[in-house]
């Protein structure tokens, strides 16, 4: 199954260095039975893509939390092949939300790495301060959280990591 890690970039130093990545607190975001009986249309690349925008989401909320010592406004997500056997989805939570067990994902598993390109950072910067006041109900907040969601990641290869925390 293809899940989607919320990350930041200490997660991708993390994964170049020990070839794991850590799910945090074991969460993650995929296609799920609750997505797809939520959205009554749509294709699996469509359900795929709302999965994803919600992995993007919660590594704006990463961002948030200050867990991050370098580019502190790129957004990060790691798509991965998992195992079904080792995802439960939690739609108490949202229909896309899944816990990964065990929450460490080999970078053998990883289909794709995506990160802000440096054009959104300002946008990011501006929703990471703006996500709680957004989480109220704050509605410039909200409108401030969809700009920097608005923007798209980058794609890399996983055989790219290397080079793209070099280059970083």
């Amino acid at each position: 199954m293809r899940v989607y890690l919320p990350a930041t970039f200490n997660s991708l130093t993390e994964l170049n260095e020990s070839g794991v990545i850590h799910a945090r607190s074991g969460w993650a975001f995929a296609v799920t039975d609750a997505l797809r009986e939520f959205y009554t249309s749509g294709d699996e690349e469509e359900l795929s893509d709302v999965a994803f925008d919600q992995a993007a989401l919660a590594s704006l909320r990463l961002l948030a939390v200050g867990d991050v010592e370098k580019f502190p406004h790129r957004r990060v997500v790691v798509s991965a092949d998992v195992d079904d056997a080792h995802v439960t989805p939690v739609p108490d939570n949202g229909e896309s939300v899944v816990r990964l067990e065990p929450a460490a994902v080999e970078l053998d598993d990883v289909a794709a790495i995506h990160v802000d390109v440096p054009d959104a950072e300002e946008a990011t910067a501006k929703a990471v301060t703006a996500i709680d006041a957004a989480d109220l109900g704050d509605e410039d907040a909200e409108l401030t959280v969809g700009d920097a969601q608005d923007n798209w990641l980058a794609f890399y290869d996983p055989s790219e990591l290397p080079v793209l925390i070099e280059l970083l």
